[in-house]
């Protein structure tokens, strides 16, 4: 069974009350920068940046990070890692990043990404800000923004469409016994 948890206008909604919240958090922009998870992150994390100048009338910077490498699993993985750029054109050194993903579930994803962005400096703090966290952690990670928390079994997938990668923008829960 595959079921549509997010419409184009629900994402929309969601990446505007995450902006909201991540300006007053932060008390504005400065010394705020955004960096994306390779490869839906990247492109919510845009979509954020933007949406914080619409609402400060300053843009924070936005970078994408390559985890392929520091992930846990890689050894069991089939085939190769699919790699991709690592852009962060400014100093992370004494920031505030905001890490953003599209999906948060084990959160080993995001514990290699707080590995590979150390790799480029000693940021002041680090915040996650996710689309959609369905629980089911095997570590102490949590997001501090969250788009919709989706009630899953392990055995589900979440599957997040973004027009950035040729689809509509959607997400979708998609039940084990449909996969």
């Amino acid at each position: 069974m595959k079921k549509e948890i997010l419409n184009r206008e629900d994402i929309g909604r969601a990446l505007s009350r995450m902006a909201y919240e991540i300006v007053e958090r932060n008390k504005g922009t400065r010394d705020l920068c955004i960096v994306g998870i390779h490869r839906g992150g990247v492109h919510l994390a845009r979509r954020l940046s933007e949406r914080i100048a619409d609402i400060e009338g300053t843009q924070p910077p936005a970078a994408s990070l390559d985890i392929s490498f520091y992930r846990d699993d890689i050894n069991m993985r089939k085939g190769r890692p699919a790699v991709h750029t690592t852009d962060i054109p400014f100093d992370i050194n004494d920031k505030r990043i905001i890490l953003v993903d599209d999906v948060i579930f084990t959160g080993r994803t995001i514990r290699a990404a707080l590995d590979a962005l150390m790799d480029f400096g000693r940021p002041a703090q680090i915040q996650l800000a996710v689309l959609i966290d369905r629980g089911h952690r095997e570590l102490p990670i949590r997001a501090d923004y969250a788009g919709k928390n989706v009630p899953t079994a392990r055995t589900d997938a979440v599957k997040v469409f973004l027009v950035e990668e040729g689809g509509d923008d959607s997400v979708a829960l998609i039940k084990e016994d449909a996969k």
